[in-house]
């Protein structure tokens, strides 16, 4: 997504301030807090279903019951310190590793909370998902499980139009009667999520933003988008990825990973842009390819799968088949831009998963008298498989 790296990063700072952490059943860790003792981590995981995990992978959680700990950990083995990625979220395991997890508070450090998972799932297993199923016929709330939003009309650093509105918020120009974002049959009991974009009064919009930010995050895997867009003069829909340490290191040296993203009117051909952003490396400098869709396939109209294939040091993007891979960025893509450019996508943080449809702003313009509204990108299920 491209904007105002200042602005953004302020922006996506305080919403990871803001959201909340998860939780699960079973623990390992332990102690009691008292006088100058800090209270290791406990690492709780779950494969409760409800909350998209699956095929043998596992959600872990981290926390410490000592007050104002900050909770830091590995997965590689190594001994974790006060440098090591500090804890933000749940995290989807589905490899075989161990997570070592420490607490600090007032200069002090816990001892070493350890838990090895011999997990041994075959690679292309599907391990997480969000299918959108409902048997409601009447619009439902995304999974709250899963799901939290960013609102507002803050622009976000690029002069956008809309306003942002949650499940359920009724201050204006948001409607309880006319969501911006629900779950319904889509055709019979298939399911899909609803974004809407829509124009309650004149230059007025409204739109969602949906996040796993602070609920759920995974590293490393084949993530896969099945959607459909809206495709219209000021229409910026996207499926995309943020590093959960945004609440540390701030926006771009989180890394950001855009897996579906287009603005305006259908094109000739027709087009979709994968990217990656981190330090060094955004807006104009920032590495994307362009996909142009075979003739007679638009992104609007009908479904296409946008895929990510995520693995160490390598990035990966493909548009309805793993096999149509059309982008491929590593550490090395960074070498003909400038010395000040960082990969970041290997800094041991899991990513949170955004879906969003902007109206407006500097990219890609406001809407005009032929943007329809309301108007919709659907999103069927976004899933995760082993790589």
């Amino acid at each position: 997504m491209r904007a105002d790296a200042g602005t953004l990063a302020a922006i996506f700072l305080a919403g990871a301030l803001m959201s909340g952490c998860g939780g699960g059943s079973g623990n390992n860790g332990g102690g009691g807090g008292g006088g100058n003792t800090v209270a290791a981590p406990t690492i709780t995981t779950t494969t409760n279903t409800q909350t998209g995990v699956q095929g043998g992978a596992e959600i872990v959680s981290l926390a410490s019951t000592t007050t104002g700990a900050v909770v830091y950990y590995t997965v590689d083995g190594s001994t974790p310190t006060a440098s090591s990625q500090q804890y933000q979220a749940p995290f989807l395991v589905t490899s075989n590793l161990t997570v070592k997890a420490i607490a600090t508070a007032a200069g002090t450090s816990s001892t070493v909370a350890s838990q090895t998972f011999t997990l041994n799932i075959p690679s292309g297993t599907l391990v997480w998902s969000d299918e959108f199923s409902s048997t409601s016929a009447t619009p439902s709330q995304p999974n709250p499980l899963i799901w939290t939003y960013d609102t507002g009309n803050s622009g976000f650093g690029n002069s956008e139009l809309e306003n942002y509105c949650a499940w359920g918020s009724s201050t204006s120009p948001c409607s309880t009667t006319s969501p911006s974002e629900y779950v319904a049959a889509y055709p019979g009991t298939d399911g899909a999520l609803y974004i809407v974009g829509q124009q309650p009064s004149p230059g007025v919009y409204t739109s969602a933003r949906l996040k796993t930010q602070g609920l759920f995050s995974f590293q490393y895997g084949r993530l896969e988008f099945r959607s459909m867009v809206p495709e219209a003069q000021g229409f910026w829909p996207a499926n995309w990825l943020l590093g959960n340490n945004i609440a540390t290191v701030n926006w771009p040296a989180c890394g950001e990973q855009d897996v579906l993203e287009r603005v305006n009117a259908p094109g000739t051909p027709d087009w979709n842009e994968g990217s990656v952003h981190g330090t060094g490396f955004t807006g104009g400098t920032g590495l994307g390819s362009q996909y142009n869709f075979p003739s007679g396939q638009t992104a609007g109209g009908e479904f296409h799968t946008y895929g990510m294939i995520w693995s160490p040091n390598n990035v990966q993007y493909y548009i309805d088949s793993p096999s149509n891979i059309y982008a491929t960025y590593n550490a090395s893509s960074l070498t003909p831009l400038n010395d000040g450019a960082i990969w970041p996508f290997d800094a041991g943080q899991s990513n949170f998963i955004i879906l969003n449809l902007a109206i407006g702003g500097d990219y890609p313009g406001p809407p005009d008298s032929s943007t329809p509204f309301p108007s919709e990108m659907l999103v069927d299920y976004v899933r995760i498989y082993t790589n």
